[in-house]
């Protein structure tokens, strides 16, 4: 009898302890993309040549954003998914009504996935495939993007997602086998503390030309993460303030970032990926920044050089070399074997990133700019529209290798990073005013994004156009418009935006809280059922283009039912409920048999308003995807969460 009575206290136990360990994989799914998203070929090159340059300030912005994917998953998740949408824009629509702010984002999210995000990851690993193996880069890219676009377009995010848990599996183990080597050569990691300040080139002039000294010393402050904030290439309120802006940007209100979290099964695995993707996020200062600073002391005459020849006859720039540092480290310091592994490691994090970026931009341009046009477009119709989006950005990254391989590439993470800094700031403001603030309405939204989008892209074209400054050269953009440190102007368009916006809803109308029930902070928890603003008026959007009957019937022949199934059409076994409407009818049955008494034999009697009661806290868990019964995960995730932020914390207190 004892035995029997133990096992049947344990075996509920052990049941429980077992599925949530089978529940672990759906927050490594989701975490382990969101890393694989963001870290791409830019980041190797670009993170390690900043490193070589200018110390381990650099990797303090992969720190930053952890704080952010907590933001992320324990305040901006739950409210997108209870707005029930599928893109950031859409969540703008609800939100604040009207379509003008919903398709001026998903444009300008378009353009700066195309020409900014695009062109880093082509153009860093056009330079590292030439620089390494001599490849022809054209041919070698365009059978990646072929391979990428394949099972994007066949197998969508699901496909997408699993390639980028085997690609972030991949660029890990190629990046820590590595920075092994890189210490193993340099003497460790004191050894390498005290070598990099000694790192000088020997050539430092040419002629009656010298370079100036703080073009090829080490900086003095290249160990520290928080520098002066006059004189500091990252100035510490630009790397506490201004970096935070561009990180709540990527990780709250970028598409690409929120699609993976917007898949979770419940809000234990969106915050337990969060929480992995975070302690993820800790690895590169380690495995990309200090093998970059160990490849300058190795090689100091060219990824530290200053004279223009010699620049030129390293790397075919005049002005640095510094983006040669990790490609270098590696033909130096690995054995041959190795050499294969890095060069996957580079395909793994260049196709995770580009796969990342199609898929985004299909969700993108299918769910806010062609529903505009067809509103009344079936989910067929929508599916094949994306997989031919899918189809014309390929061909236009294809035409795109050209341009990126003929232009001047070496300074394209620089030009990245003020990129977004200059454009990033007012989104970030229109989300946070979405969220904590429901004062602000359609009208100040749209014509604060407006101001701030409009200073942003002032500024960026000024810069553009006079070009970066550096250190030999002095930027000939007058000080009035490009005097202040990127960082810092981050920090000032955000507050005039953010400002702009809160004044122009003040004198125009609210928008009455019926419309705003579960899409703001302080009404996330309404009970009220919310009317959607947009009701009845959708097919208005464009009176010339009307909709039409849906184009893309049901297969009939052998050939149209081949291509159904390339692009995941097939049709399904039989008709069945969408979840919501499975939800609403399961609960609405066992609503109807509680108030009747008809309750099935052996299970717990209630009355009738105690169990009306439970009925609305299972509804509010369904709504919040959170059907977790144990809070067994729960604790875990938050115990998880403490733990990273301590060590984040006591990262920044080392290198202080």
């Amino acid at each position: 009898e004892a035995g029997f009575e133990l096992a049947c206290i344990t075996t509920p136990r052990l049941f429980t302890l077992f599925y949530h360990l089978i529940e672990l994989p759906y927050s490594f799914c989701i975490g382990t993309s969101i890393f694989a998203t963001h870290i791409g070929s830019g980041h190797f090159m670009g993170l390690s040549g900043t490193g070589a340059s200018s110390g381990i300030a650099i990797g303090a912005f992969e720190w930053n954003t952890i704080f952010m994917v907590f933001v992320l998953g324990w305040i901006f998740i739950p409210i997108y998914i209870k707005a029930r949408v599928v893109t950031l824009p859409e969540y703008l629509r609800k939100r604040f009504g009207g379509f003008r702010i919903q398709f001026l984002l998903s444009f300008m999210f378009l353009i700066i996935y195309t020409f900014s995000k695009i062109s880093l990851e082509i153009g860093y690993g056009a330079m590292f495939l030439k620089m390494i193996w001599n490849l022809n880069i054209y041919q070698t890219m365009l059978v990646l993007l072929t391979i990428s676009g394949m099972y994007t377009i066949t197998g969508g995010l699901t496909a997408v997602v699993y390639t980028e848990i085997l690609h972030a599996g991949v660029m890990i183990l190629g990046s820590i086998l590595l920075m092994f080597f890189a210490f193993n050569e340099v003497g460790g990691y004191e050894a390498m503390t005290y070598k990099y300040f000694h790192s000088i080139p020997s050539v430092i002039s040419k002629g009656n030309w010298t370079a100036k000294t703080e073009c090829y010393m080490p900086r003095p402050d290249a160990l520290h993460i928080f520098r002066d904030p006059i004189s500091g290439d990252i100035p510490w309120p630009g790397l506490v303030f201004g970096t935070t802006t561009i990180s709540l940007f990527y990780g709250c209100a970028d598409q690409i970032f929120i699609q993976r979290c917007l898949a979770g099964k419940n809000m234990s695995h969106i915050k337990g990926g969060c929480i992995l993707c975070g302690y993820l996020k800790l690895l590169p200062m380690f495995l990309i920044v200090m093998p970059g600073m160990i490849s300058r002391i190795l090689f100091p005459d060219q990824v530290a050089c200053v004279v223009p020849s010699e620049c030129l006859k390293y790397c075919g720039s005049r002005s640095s070399c510094k983006a040669i540092a990790y490609p270098k480290l590696v033909t130096a310091v690995l054995p041959n074997g190795f050499q294969g592994l890095m060069l996957t490691t580079l395909c793994a994090a260049l196709m995770s990133s580009l796969t990342s970026i199609f898929n985004s931009t299909s969700a993108l341009f299918t769910m806010n700019i062609y529903t505009l046009m067809r509103p009344r477009a079936t989910e067929k119709e929508l599916m094949v529209t994306g997989r031919f989006f899918v189809i014309a950005l390929l061909a236009v990254t294809i035409t795109w290798i050209r341009v990126i391989e003929t232009a001047h590439s070496k300074n394209l993470f620089e030009y990245t990073q003020v990129a977004k800094s200059y454009l990033t700031p007012p989104v970030t403001a229109i989300f946070l005013l979405a969220i904590f603030c429901k004062r602000v309405n359609e009208k100040g939204a749209f014509w604060g994004l407006i101001l701030g989008i409009a200073i942003g892209v002032f500024r960026l074209l000024a810069e553009l156009a006079y070009g970066l400054q550096t250190c030999e050269n002095n930027s000939k953009c007058p000080v009035l418009i490009c005097g202040m440190h990127y960082l810092y102007f981050s920090m000032l368009l955000l507050l005039v935006s953010l400002l702009s916006m809160l004044g122009i809803s003040l004198i125009t109308d609210p928008i009455p809280d019926k419309y705003l029930h579960g899409l703001c902070w302080s009404l996330r928890n309404s009970q009220e059922e919310r009317v959607d603003l947009d009701a009845g008026i959708q097919w208005k959007r464009f009176p010339n283009l009307p909709s039409q009957e849906d184009k893309f019937k049901e297969a009939n022949t052998c050939l149209w039912k081949t291509w159904d199934l390339f692009c995941g059409l097939e049709p399904q076994p039989g008709p069945k409920l969408s979840p919501e409407k499975a939800t609403k009818e399961n609960m609405e049955a066992t609503k109807e048999k509680i108030e009747h008494g008809d309750i099935a034999k052996g299970t717990e009697v209630l009355a009738p308003g105690e169990a009306t009661r439970k009925l609305e806290v299972t509804k509010e868990k369904m709504e919040h995807g959170n059907m977790s019964g144990e809070p067994f995960w729960s604790r875990v995730v938050n115990a998880n969460g403490i733990i990273l932020i301590i060590l984040v914390v006591l990262s920044h207190i080392y290198f202080f």
